[in-house]
């Protein structure tokens, strides 16, 4: 009997070389001689059981798991964890160094804004060039057109050159080919971070339409309530390894338990200094008014959170935004650094710490942080670096009168309203 599977994943490792030389435009004689000789000193000290080449980086390490015709499978972890090296495998974008990924059925992926559009097409002759790509007929590209075009809400634009369109334009044009041309398997990555909050949704209820149908797809995200609504199983990889596979909510816990390199359950979480990210999060912490760490605080008090940023080079646009996530992970408060000033901020290269105050409203409950700092261009919003998830802290009732009536605290926000009472 067959095996019954959509995607088969068998010890596929991907090993990428690092250090690169700076500013060699060519290579000259001497440059292969000298590459070859290296090479083949670095493969006697291996079989002589020395240390792996230091300028090698293993983004995957021997995965090996099958994913069921209609089962949509959610990959959680950090960034560098692997999950998009894993998505562009599965999209043939790249080749594994070992192993092999076997898919059956038509594939169709969403790794990137805009991936496979050429710039200097239409919207509409976009379309049916995705559709071509998949191996559709013309006929059955002409039956979901106006589907497709309603659904990506960039009917105006459609005769206008891609390449002129908004990275929100492309995402949603780009997720509604993908979606509505009926794939075997869609593999979608963080992409639906650039569209706003309304079309987020409508793609969320779009993909959960898909696995009804019965097809299958894989999602990469930060995002654990999409994960969640989403998903029914889940895949957790840290630095290239399968750390749990499991039901989508044992793999969420797992991912939220552990997930923070400094540990989930602290009220501070620092990063290394990378000089390769231009706006980096060194450290994110919940503290109270005295500057003191906390993890714990009363919903009648205010508390601050602290954000320690590095800028390496000048940036006139770049901004932080900062979300407080409920147990859930949805986010129930958003605020932006240039909401102060009412104005981006020109920063020029240094360290930076933002102190942001947050008044009593918040009802009793689990929260966590999530921060990412990113660079406001003309056209797109180009994301440098986040933390996800951080900083776990609970807000507590100290004593109030819902509590003192017997009643249960609900929704997000524990302001007191002003009530006014009159008799006649």
């Amino acid at each position: 009997m067959e095996d019954k599977y959509a995607i088969r994943i068998h010890n596929v490792s991907k090993k990428y070389k690092v250090g690169l030389q700076k500013g060699r435009r060519y290579r000259m004689f001497r440059d292969v001689l000298l590459d070859t000789a290296k090479a083949a000193w670095n493969f006697r000290r291996r079989k002589a059981g020395a240390n792996e080449d230091p300028e090698t980086f293993w983004a995957l390490k021997d995965l090996t798991f099958d994913v069921a015709p209609g089962d949509s499978l959610g990959i959680v972890g950090n960034n560098g964890a692997g999950k998009s090296t894993l998505l562009k495998i599965l999209s043939r974008v790249t080749v594994p160094t070992t192993g092999y990924a076997h898919l059956r059925g038509r594939v169709s992926s969403l790794l990137e804004v805009g991936t496979g559009f050429h710039p200097e097409l239409t919207g509409r002759e976009n379309i049916y060039l995705n559709g071509a790509v998949l191996g559709m007929r013309k006929r059955e590209i002409v039956s979901k057109f106006d589907e497709i075009v309603e659904f990506s809400e960039v009917e105006k634009f459609l005769d206008t050159p891609v390449k002129f369109y908004s990275s929100g334009m492309r995402v949603r044009l780009a997720f509604s080919v993908a979606a509505h041309l009926e794939p075997e398997i869609l593999l979608v990555d963080e992409v639906l971070a650039v569209g706003d909050v309304a079309f987020q949704k409508k793609s969320i209820n779009r993909m959960e339409k898909v696995t009804k149908e019965g097809r299958t797809v894989i999602f990469v995200s930060h995002n654990m309530a999409a994960i969640r609504s989403l998903c029914k199983t889940g895949v957790y990889l840290d630095k290239g390894k399968i750390i749990y596979m499991g039901d989508v909510d044992g793999t969420v816990k797992a991912y939220l338990d552990t997930g923070n390199p400094q540990g989930q359950h602290q009220s501070r979480v620092e990063f290394e200094p990378n000089e390769a990210i231009p706006f980096q999060i060194l450290s994110v912490a919940i503290m109270n008014t005295q500057g003191e760490l906390v993890s714990s605080i009363s919903h009648e008090r205010e508390f601050v959170i602290q954000v320690k940023v590095s800028v390496r080079r000048w940036n006139e646009r770049g901004y932080i935004a900062l979300d407080i996530l409920d147990e859930n992970m949805n986010t129930v408060l958003s605020s932006y650094d240039f909401e102060a000033e009412n104005s981006f901020v020109d920063y020029q290269p240094g360290t930076y710490t933002f102190l942001v105050t947050v008044p009593p409203l918040l009802v009793p409950g689990e929260y966590r942080l999530s921060v990412r700092s990113v660079r406001k261009g003309k056209k797109r919003e180009t994301p440098w670096d986040s933390a996800q998830e951080v900083c776990p802290f609970e807000i507590v009732d100290g004593g109030s009168a819902r509590i003192q009536a017997g009643l249960k605290w609900s929704g997000w926000i524990a302001r007191p309203l002003k009530w006014e009472r009159s008799t006649e």
